[in-house]
């Protein structure tokens, strides 16, 4: 399917997403957000502006670039829709690693020589697709490493560091819900 192609369904699917889910469209407009994933407890959360530098072990929301690799990504339900570019949700991850750390991947994710805790690497999806982990290297300026303790998570694990002009402040939990 060509980029066009892909581009006007999306945008098709996204009407269709703005008519069903309007309230929580109207939250995410406002600096508010519903987490349906796994990836953080569900619930009704608040993006509050940063006022410094993005660090390791803040809970961030962040527009995913719009690239094949995060298109992909909705394609295969990682991801919702939502108001970032491409049409996609925010990501609600906690940053792991900076510009000038160095990221390696092989049984699990170890940062600067010290292993990050949950970050087993899979190599298959929970429908049994092939999913090809990050091969590593040195964290670039302007670009952050995400990760999610969840073990099925879809972050930097998978798709590598994203580009930090994405962000769009710290994740506040206001009513959360682990179940």
């Amino acid at each position: 399917m060509d980029a066009m192609r892909r581009r006007r369904i999306i945008g098709i699917l996204f009407m269709v997403e703005v008519a069903g889910a309007l309230p929580a469209m109207t939250c995410s407009v406002v600096g508010y957000r519903f987490n349906l994933t796994a990836s953080a407890p569900r619930g009704l959360w608040r993006i509050e502006a940063m006022y410094r530098s993005a660090a390791v072990g803040d809970l961030v929301f962040i527009c995913p670039p719009d690239t094949a690799t995060f298109e992909n990504a909705f394609g295969r339900g990682y991801l919702g829709l939502g108001l970032c570019p491409g049409g996609l949700a925010p990501l609600l991850k906690t940053i792991a690693a900076i510009p000038g750390q160095h990221v390696t991947t092989g049984k699990d994710v170890v940062i600067d020589g010290k292993h990050l805790a949950s970050s087993d690497i899979r190599h298959t999806d929970g429908q049994g697709r092939a999913v090809v982990p990050f091969a590593g290297g040195t964290i670039p300026q302007g670009y952050l490493f995400l990760h999610s303790t969840t073990a099925n998570s879809y972050d930097s694990r998978y798709f590598g560091p994203v580009p930090a002009s994405g962000l769009l402040g710290y994740a506040r939990p206001i009513i959360t819900f682990h179940f």
